[in-house]
């Protein structure tokens, strides 16, 4: 009996234990990314929908440099992206702490270069896919990681996360 109970009292812990991002919360991350061009900077939202799904928006902030024989062009990016994830840590019983997502993003990104650069940079529509997982250290902070993106630094970032 005592067996019994200890198992039941497992199952319902687990079946209804409460993973990073729950629905109706609220997340804010931000930190640097990875790219060729200089060291981005973001800031994002995420808002869980469903247990298991969030929406978000992110902006972000890059400069770097190009140089050109004796002429150097300064440059600037600025995005504006919105991100859709599926997070799989219930669906694979992946530990409380841990949250792995993959999902959508889509974006704007405004190049800005001197006038006189030839190059071919411009500002346009990002689409892309990512790949994160995030570890809380507390049940409202945590570091994340994510590989791909439509964001203005498609390398993937690194950061901090808060749940409110």
């Amino acid at each position: 009996m005592r067996r019994f109970i200890l198992a039941i009292l497992f199952l319902t812990t687990t079946a209804f234990s409460q993973y990073p991002l729950q629905k109706e919360k609220i997340q804010i991350n931000g930190g640097l990314g990875f790219s060729g061009w200089g060291i981005p900077l973001y800031v994002g939202l995420d808002y869980g929908i469903d247990k298991d799904v969030s929406i978000g928006g992110e902006l972000s902030y890059r400069s770097f440099h190009d140089d050109w024989g004796i002429a150097r062009y300064n440059h600037t990016i600025i995005g504006i992206a919105g991100n859709g994830n599926y997070h799989f840590s219930r669906v694979l019983n992946i530990p409380q702490p841990w949250d792995v997502y993959g999902g959508l993003s889509v974006g704007f990104y405004i190049w800005s270069s001197p006038s006189g650069y030839g190059g071919s940079h411009s500002s346009g529509v990002g689409l892309g896919a990512q790949v994160g997982g995030r570890y809380y250290f507390s049940k409202s902070v945590g570091i994340n990681l994510e590989i791909g993106g439509g964001n203005a630094f498609s390398g993937g970032k690194i950061g901090v996360s808060i749940i409110l």
